[in-house]
Parts: C-alpha cells; sequence; structure tokens
C-alpha cells in the first residue's frame, strides 16, 4: 500500500473525539456515526511564486493533505468574471465534469487510488456523482453511484459514461444515502462521501484560495454560497480561517449560505438560534435539486461557520430561480439551476461591499428551468 501523507494525519470526529488512521476505509465516527473532520494543519501558502506553479488547484499543495496526485484531469483555476459593480462570479461549471463537484472529488478519488480498495461507492443528486465517476475512471477504479429517482437524465448518462454502475434508489435523496451508507459498512469499500469524508472538503476550499490569488492577496467582504449539504461552504470556512492564521488577509468575510426556500432546515434553524437542524425537514419539489437536503449531517458545523463569519441565511422561491437562470442565460452564462441560486439571492438582497458567487453546474446538465 501507498504511503498516503504524514503519520500524523488522522480523521477525528467533531463531537466524541474519536480518532482513525486514513489509511483505514473506516467512513464514520465509530461512536456517533456522524462525519469526520481531518487532523490536519495546511502550512501557509507562498504569494509569490505561485505564477509559475501547476495551473490546476494543486498549486496550493502547502495547503493540501495529498500531494503529487495522478488521477488530476487539471480541475480548479476556474475564471472570476464581473456580472455588476459589485459583484463577480466565479465559473466552476468550467469544470472536467462541469461542477464544482471536481474539487473535492479528485481528493477522493486520489485517497481511494492510493488505499486500493475492493470498490468505491458514492452517493449524489447527480454532480457529485459524476464527479466521483470521472475521477474513479482516471485512477482506474470500480465505482457504483448510488442516486434517486427522479435525477436529470444527463447526469445519469453522465455518470453511465465514466463507466461507473449506477444504482437508482427509490425516493428522495435522503433514501438514496441511507442506501449508500448501508453499503459502505461492507468489507472493502472506500466510501466517497462528499458529505462524510473530509478530504472532500480540503479541495473544495481551494475555490477561496483561487479567489484570493485572483483578488491580488486579498478576500471580498461576502462569499456567497449555495447550502445543501454544506460542502463548499465549510471548505471556504477552512479557507478563510487558514489564511487568516497565516496573516495572509486581514480579516475574513462573511459566509452568507443560500437555500430554496422549498427545502431549507438550516435556513430555518439559523433563523431560530438553532444550533442543529432538529430533525428532517419535508422535501418539497424544488428546482435547486443538489441543494435539496433535508437533514445535513454536518449541520453543527454549517451554522457554526455561517455565524462565527457573521454572515446570514437567504433563500429563493422557485420563480427566482428560474428568472435567475434565465437573466445568467442572457448575459452569455447557461447555469444549472442549483448553480444560479447564489445570484438569485444576491439580486433579491443585495450586501454593502463586494461579493463573490459561486456558479456551480452547467447548464447543459440539466437543461432550462420550467415551471
Amino acid at each position: 500500500m501507498l504511503a498516503v501523507m504524514t503519520i500524523t494525519t488522522a480523521y477525528v470526529c467533531p463531537r466524541c473525539g474519536v480518532r482513525s488512521s486514513v489509511s483505514s476505509l473506516t467512513w464514520c465516527c465509530p461512536e456517533c456515526r456522524g462525519p469526520w473532520d481531518l487532523d490536519f494543519t495546511a502550512a501557509p501558502v507562498p504569494p509569490a511564486p505561485l505564477a509559475a506553479r501547476v495551473g490546476s488547484l494543486w498549486r496550493y499543495e502547502e495547503a493540501l493533505p495529498l500531494s503529487d496526485p495522478y488521477c488530476s484531469l487539471g480541475e480548479g483555476r476556474t475564471p472570476l468574471v464581473r456580472l455588476t459593480d459589485t459583484v463577480s462570479a466565479k465559473l466552476d461549471f468550467l469544470m472536467p465534469t462541469l461542477s464544482f463537484k471536481d474539487r473535492g472529488a479528485v481528493m477522493l478519488a486520489e485517497l481511494a487510488r492510493r488505499l486500493a480498495p475492493r470498490r468505491v461507492i458514492a452517493d449524489s443528486s447527480g454532480n457529485a456523482g459524476t464527479a466521483v465517476a470521472a475521477y474513479c475512471a482516471r485512477a482506474g477504479l470500480n465505482c457504483t453511484v448510488y442516486v434517486p429517482e427522479g435525477t436529470s437524465p444527463k447526469k445519469l448518462e453522465q455518470i453511465r459514461a465514466h463507466g461507473a454502475r449506477l444504482t437508482v434508489v427509490p425516493g428522495d435523496r435522503e433514501a438514496t444515502a441511507r442506501a449508500a451508507r448501508e453499503a459502505a459498512d461492507e468489507p472493502g469499500t472506500f466510501y466517497a462521501s462528499h458529505v462524510f469524508n473530509p478530504f472532500f472538503l480540503h479541495g473544495t476550499k481551494t475555490y477561496v484560495y483561487e479567489l484570493w490569488e485572483d483578488l491580488g492577496g486579498r478576500l471580498p467582504d461576502t462569499l456567497v454560497v449555495p447550502v445543501g449539504n454544506g460542502t463548499l461552504l465549510l471548505g471556504a470556512a477552512l479557507a478563510t480561517a487558514e489564511l487568516y492564521a497565516h496573516g495572509l488577509i486581514p480579516s475574513r468575510p462573511a459566509l452568507v449560505a443560500v437555500q430554496a426556500e422549498a427545502v431549507a432546515p438550516l435556513a430555518e434553524a439559523f433563523r431560530a438560534g438553532a444550533d442543529d437542524v432538529p430533525a428532517p425537514a419535508a422535501m418539497a419539489p424544488t428546482l435547486a435539486e443538489g441543494i435539496a437536503i433535508p437533514y445535513p449531517p454536518r449541520a453543527r458545523q454549517i451554522l457554526r461557520a455561517v455565524r462565527d463569519s457573521g454572515g446570514t441565511f437567504l433563500t429563493v422561491t422557485e420563480d427566482q430561480i428560474r428568472s435567475a437562470q434565465l437573466d445568467l442565460a442572457a448575459r452569455g452564462l447557461f447555469v444549472e439551476s442549483t448553480g444560479v441560486a447564489c445570484w438569485a439571492a444576491i439580486t433579491a438582497a443585495p450586501r454593502e461591499g463586494g461579493a463573490v458567487v459561486p456558479l456551480c453546474g452547467a447548464g447543459a446538465k440539466t437543461g432550462l428551468a420550467t415551471a
């Protein structure tokens, strides 16, 4: 088995304090069954020599728990474009699999490649599954992706094209997650969970490192982020904490989390002053399928990260999502309906100072939102 990283790096449960080697296939805390964090301390990324480095997220190697990737597809370094005088968009749909999930999926696939499991499984409403399927294909790994019924046919086609096996689960996204977690306990299985495995978060944090580099060593006043399971928001919180601790930014930006009004358990908990989501939310239909998560396993961490940053939660209606998708398309950017939620939110409730929104998935994956 290949060495993964320094021996001091380990999984740790943020609730129980239980630790586990990253070379194990244990996908959750054995005590509380909650998601792992990673006991990893990032080193400062030096600003000066970055221009000469590889043109992918791996240019921030000091901040990453893995290095020398075999299965990279050149992910990262997506453009930052101005939409208004105060709002810019990061075009993360311009990734190898057309979504921001590539940032975390490459980390999971690279880790799995080094651990050489019998099989890799993932669960997804589409984008994470396509990303894991693609990077597992690159790494030569046997992959099965669990998806809920009703997943976009184009996303299913993309998963199949990469050679992954599809398991379509009757019911909603939560039922799909339960089925995958049961399978994850089988021997020889690596659960490439974008929710439970913290390596994914250390991939998504490169979104903020890129903003920091592109803006000349600073960050905007506000980072507006779509939140379902919170993987991009928690990655952003990791990055801003690291940059601030290393003295590379003078203060941390506010994190503004966006949910669809139809499925907004975190927004409701935030407004109620709660520390957690008390019970699974009702699953109403929404165009923002990628963030329709009724009971996020990392809810406590998400709520704490938003509060600690001085940020807030915003929700958007289905009509606002439709309008935002058409508005962005009129500006030359065809983005899937989940990916336009942040633009819908920030145009409806503008913030003082500069803000950046991520455009997370390509419109070609889902088509134009309809009534």
